[in-house]
């Protein structure tokens, strides 16, 4: 649970550009990728990520700036598309949350899907769903074909570019 919007801050954007890195990585072609026949695809993976940032933003009273599932359900056809919303939606829900909570508030319970959450949880609520996401869809993206970037260091695709074995 986060205890200072700074904190939060600098988490954010760090995860932020750890997802742009995969969104950036994906192709319109790869987006098809299920995790099982008829399951989840890679496309709606990065979508859900997308959305639930004014989804959960909204629904703990911040103004956030982005589709959800409930008003744009489809899943767009190009990863370019999804990319500029979810840049667009992170940035705005990182200012959302500093015009409208203190450091103060991050212990405030608030209403969130039938239960009490503290603000502070909520934001690391919203920085681990897209965590957790993001490395699903980095296992698809292996599945599919495309290189995956490294996000807490190289990836096996960047120790190999750099000339060092991979670790099996």
């Amino acid at each position: 649970m986060f205890r200072s919007l700074d904190d939060f801050s600098a988490a954010w954007t760090q995860e932020v550009a750890s997802t742009m890195k995969v969104l950036h990585s994906l192709t319109d072609t790869s987006m098809a990728q299920p995790v099982v026949p008829g399951g989840r695809t890679l496309g709606f993976l990065a979508w859900h990520v997308t959305c639930t940032l004014a989804e959960l933003g909204g629904h703990a009273g911040l103004s956030v700036d982005g589709p959800t599932e409930k008003t744009h359900p489809a899943v767009p056809a190009h990863v370019d598309a999804i990319a500029t919303q979810y840049e667009q939606a992170a940035g705005s829900l990182l200012t959302a949350v500093k015009a409208a909570w203190t450091d103060a508030q991050l212990g405030d319970l608030i209403p969130m899907y039938g239960e009490q959450w503290p603000k502070g949880l909520v934001l690391s609520i919203l920085l681990n769903h897209q965590t957790h996401h993001r490395g699903q869809m980095t296992v698809l993206m292996r599945q599919a074909g495309v290189p995956v970037p490294g996000m807490y260091g190289p990836s096996r695709e960047e120790w190999e570019a750099m000339g060092v074995p991979p670790l099996p």
